[in-house]
């Protein structure tokens, strides 16, 4: 794989364009690097057993992947058509070792990676990755002594059930594929819900309203944990403010922003007008569950389930938790929400409310999550990077579960903001079932015949993710999907089983090959940027493995499946479902885009400003034998570069350009 000169020029925003030092429109289509990004290399994924008590000691250089292995990884993602890649990193990953102690070794590294992505032609945006809060509750993002920070201990959390980790409860000694008595599928997302990581967020987000006196170091909690965070994200960038391809970095991924906005008794046991969330399965803690359960009281939490007879999220029963009765509190501190007058003790009762409003409200006003919490902290950000490199973008994410809803983002995001909210077909991702051709959705209750239907689900969706745009500060702005994408071990990995047993062909993928047919359609629709999720270098078709963590499996690439690591594309999962032609930049104003993978024909109509080339990737992948290119407008030339598989359009005047490229006829 040939290295290419790097020709990027730094993006600005226009609209709900970016656009490059020609002025003109860049389409950004790329892919998250890595999944195993979460965890320290080489062998720190929850598939090795861990009692997280090196965690001070690890090391993330080689994740991604080992620097000598960069250009064969970049090569691959440049061949496929990508532009873009969200880089992940981690806090954990700059500053294990204590607070103020940085790695300085992986800041090198992580530079070197951004480098060589660069080479390759891909844009970067820095991504400092979080599932619920840290490895050690569950997910991974902090680092182990922000725990130790805050008064909690968490060599507890799996003994006392305020948390679910992975690591504590999976049977390494057990051969079986997938662990679901252990360890269901897709479960690691309850974590948010339980206390360990509603603590850590209500006092990330919410310490100087909640708990102004808990102080550290001399420093209100929060400020102490974020100033933490936005101190590691510095040293980062300090590393990269002279590439001209890094664009920005990505706020914090799906924030949670824990027990804040909820009442202190409430359990979500079904949406109501007050709250109107989506009902999930799963335990339905209340804050003062929570906050009792953390002080070691043994408590009753409801479980919800779908209920086939009726078709919803329902109450299926109550479990016990906690029922050694451990208190998680390290000796010498207690709980900040107790000193702060959220509940009290009682002989008869235990843990009662002081002030069932204490999360919801403040000084007699109600208090909004998004507004009066992630703005600030989303401010925070941009004037922390801005300081080092002024013209960086933000990538914003609100709390997932809260979503950009139907009133997009507040009022006083910082200027030059992407939307980069994440979607997945949520049926999909947790069951591991591509349901096709009919889809059945049990959290709506709507049912869907065919590609069509489907695919107009997916546009809807997509579309309510673009209409938040519309709410950043220049009154419109770009849409990055940060994060989409399918699970590839479908069906109890079924393709997996099918090339272990010698079928190397496109027919185990079929599922895999529509569905993502299926998404990138919907984002050509609406022409919304995006990132998949993902790519990850170390990936095993193995079940108990798969990406690493928590028997997630989105990878676009397989190790295992590389029978030829001289073919760019061995190893590559459903490719014909994702590398298909786009205009990924245009001298002019896109109209529309469409691309029919099973004609192969690509249709693209844009108005060109008659000054500039535009570029268009057309993958040998999906025209092996060439294409044929239909221009019947006079004026306009295009020539292929057949090294980056681009067609370069130029006109000579300005006006509309209909395009169609097509398969050769046979013969």
């Amino acid at each position: 794989m040939s290295q290419l000169p790097n020709t990027l020029s730094p993006l600005s925003i226009s609209g709900a364009w970016f656009l490059d030092d020609q002025g003109r429109r860049v389409r950004l289509r790329g892919v998250n690097l890595g999944g195993d990004c979460k965890v320290p290399y080489p062998d720190g994924g929850t598939n090795h057993p861990t009692d997280f008590a090196d965690h001070a000691e690890v090391s993330f250089i080689g994740r991604p992947f080992p620097l000598e292995e960069a250009d064969e990884h970049f090569g691959r993602l440049a061949a496929w058509g990508f532009n873009c890649v969200r880089l992940l990193t981690t806090w954990e990953a700059v500053e294990h070792a204590g607070p103020g102690e940085y790695d300085e070794a992986y800041l090198e590294y992580f530079r070197s990676i951004c480098e060589k992505a660069g080479e390759y032609g891909l844009y970067v945006f820095v991504d400092f990755h979080q599932d619920a809060w840290s490895r050690m509750s569950g997910g991974d993002g902090a680092p182990g002594w922000t725990f130790a920070a805050v008064g909690l201990d968490f060599t507890l959390f799996d003994i006392s059930a305020t948390t679910h980790v992975m690591q504590y409860k999976y049977d390494y000694d057990d051969p079986t594929p997938r662990q679901e008595k252990n360890y269901p599928t897709m479960t690691w997302s309850q974590n948010y819900r339980m206390p360990a990581n509603a603590i850590m967020w209500t006092l990330f987000f919410g310490g100087n309203t909640f708990t102004p006196n808990f102080q550290i170091e001399g420093q209100n909690v929060q400020d102490y944990l974020q100033g933490k965070y936005l101190g590691a994200m510095c040293a980062v960038a300090e590393r990269l403010e002279d590439l001209p391809h890094v664009l920005g970095f990505d706020t914090l991924n799906e924030p949670s922003t824990g027990y804040i906005g909820k009442p202190m008794s409430y359990r979500h046991l079904e949406a109501s007008e007050d709250h109107p969330a989506r009902v999930a399965p799963g335990p339905a803690w209340s804050p003062i569950d929570g906050l009792a359960v953390s002080q070691g009281v043994t408590h009753s939490i409801p479980q919800l389930g779908f209920d086939p007879s009726v078709m919803a999220i329902v109450p299926k029963g109550e479990f016990e938790v906690n029922e050694g009765s451990i208190d998680i509190w390290l000796e010498g501190h207690k709980c900040p929400f107790q000193a702060a007058g959220a509940y009290h003790w009682t002989r008869e009762e235990g843990a009662v409310p002081s002030d069932e409003n204490f999360f919801t409200h403040k000084d007699g006003r109600k208090l909004n999550p998004e507004a009066d919490f992630m703005v600030p902290f989303f401010n925070a950000v941009a004037d922390a990077i801005r300081g080092i490199k002024h013209d960086w973008m933000i990538f914003a994410e609100l709390d997932p579960f809260r979503g950009v809803n139907d009133a997009g983002f507040p009022k006083g995001m910082p200027a030059r903001t992407v939307n980069a909210s994440h979607w997945y077909d949520i049926i999909t991702l947790a069951t591991k079932t591509f349901q096709f051709p009919t889809a059945f959705n049990p959290l709506t209750g709507k049912t869907y015949e065919g590609a069509e239907e489907i695919e107009g689900s997916y546009a809807a969706a997509l579309g309510n993710l673009k209409e938040a745009s519309h709410t950043l500060p220049e009154g419109d702005g770009p849409t990055l999907v940060g994060e989409f994408g399918i699970p590839y071990d479908l069906e109890g990995g079924a393709a997996y089983e099918a090339w272990a047993g010698g079928d190397h062909s496109e027919g185990p993928w079929t599922h895999h090959t529509i569905a993502l047919d299926l998404m990138y359609n919907a984002l050509d629709t609406l022409q919304i940027h995006s990132t998949q999720w993902n790519y990850t270098a170390s990936n095993s078709n193995d079940l108990r493995i798969g990406d690493g963590w928590n028997q997630e499996d989105l990878s676009i690439f397989s190790k295992d499946q590389q029978a030829d690591p001289e073919d760019v594309n061995s190893g590559g999962r459903a490719l014909k479902g994702f590398v298909r032609p786009y205009m990924r930049v245009c001298a002019g104003t896109p109209i529309s885009s469409k691309f029919d993978r099973h004609e192969g024909i690509c249709e693209i109509s844009f108005e060109t400003s008659g000054d500039g080339a535009s570029e268009i990737y057309i993958p040998s992948l999906q025209y092996p034998d060439g294409f044929a290119l239909e221009l019947p407008v006079e004026g306009v030339d295009a020539e292929l570069d057949p090294a980056r598989q681009v067609l370069i359009v130029t006109a000579t005047s300005a006006g509309r350009v209909d395009l169609v490229i097509t398969r050769p006829e046979a013969g």
